[in-house]
């Protein structure tokens, strides 16, 4: 390999890093002074990636909240409030289960494309509204229940966010919150960072302590003080495993860079040849890991 060709891989690396830092200030890297993203910046970056997050990742997060609804066990007719909805995971299966729903997420297209889907369902018993969740324009004791999916747990100011939800719940009802557990279990992240480490020279991963947001929740024991301190009682955390499987390579890297803004930035996302030297690194990193390829 020539120097120019080593450089050019080191420097690629090295962009990758910075751009996984920035996070959610990918749209707009200025920070507010806290050095946190403010409510417009991570507008855009959702709403940037919604046609290719609806497109490849809401049939995986899909399945995901069939589960967790299968372990709430919630009784049809009753109101509930999915908070970051994105495009629909939990509000669309939660209204074929017979449950009024009120889906709210920050980005419009979003809800856009929540809304097709319900009307092309024909789920009368679905609304979308754009709200910040951290800022919910509803009133108190509103709800029989509220859920969110993987969506307050991404909030920044993840106690803001929990302190609306337990505020627009009636009491008695019932919060059902679901974030990715702890990051050396997610094989899906951890064997792609292999890959990636591999495929890019020079690429380092991002630090995870403390995590990154949508991990912030990995910790049950952290989980249940952030749910308690937000108001919330008698509260119970539950650890599943979640299996994802995919077609192809092709699949998972396509739902891989569509399911959060970060991964929008990795390096060659239309040129062929990246896909494919991952792809080799990808199968030899299953391999050493003992994960069959195509399951995580």
């Amino acid at each position: 390999m020539s120097a120019q060709r080593t450089e050019q891989r080191q420097e690629a690396g090295r962009q990758l890093r910075e751009r996984v830092l920035a996070g959610l200030t990918v749209v707009d890297r200025r920070v507010n002074a806290a050095g946190i993203p403010t409510t417009a910046q991570i507008r855009d970056a959702w709403e940037a990636i919604a046609p290719n997050f609806d497109r490849h990742a809401t049939a995986v997060t899909m399945r995901f909240a069939e589960q967790v609804l299968d372990h709430a066990d919630l009784p049809h007719g009753i109101r509930l409030l999915d908070v970051g909805s994105g495009s629909g995971a939990v509000a669309i299966a939660a209204a074929r289960r017979g449950i009024n729903v009120l889906a709210v997420d920050l980005a419009p297209a979003m809800i856009e494309r929540l809304t097709a889907r319900a009307r092309a369902e024909e789920l009368t018993n679905l609304q979308g509204r754009v709200m910040d969740g951290c800022a919910l324009e509803l009133a108190d004791d509103g709800f029989d229940v509220a859920a969110s999916l993987n969506g307050v747990s991404l909030f920044p100011d993840l106690q803001q966010g929990l302190r609306e939800i337990a505020r627009v719940t009636k009491p008695g009802g019932r919060v059902v919150i679901a974030a990715f557990g702890a990051l050396d279990r997610a094989e899906f992240l951890t064997v792609f960072m292999g890959a990636m480490k591999t495929a890019v020279t020079g690429f380092t991963p991002p630090p995870m302590d403390p995590p990154p947001l949508p991990f912030q929740l990995a910790d049950p024991q952290k989980m249940q003080r952030e749910l308690t301190g937000a108001g919330l009682q008698n509260v119970i955390v539950k650890t599943v495993t979640w299996r994802m499987e995919f077609e192809s390579t092709a699949r998972f890297w396509d739902m891989i860079r569509s399911s959060n803004p970060i991964a929008v930035q990795l390096p060659g996302a239309s040129p062929p040849r990246r896909p494919t030297m991952f792809a080799r690194c990808w199968t030899a990193c299953l391999q050493s890991a003992g994960t069959a390829p195509g399951r995580c």
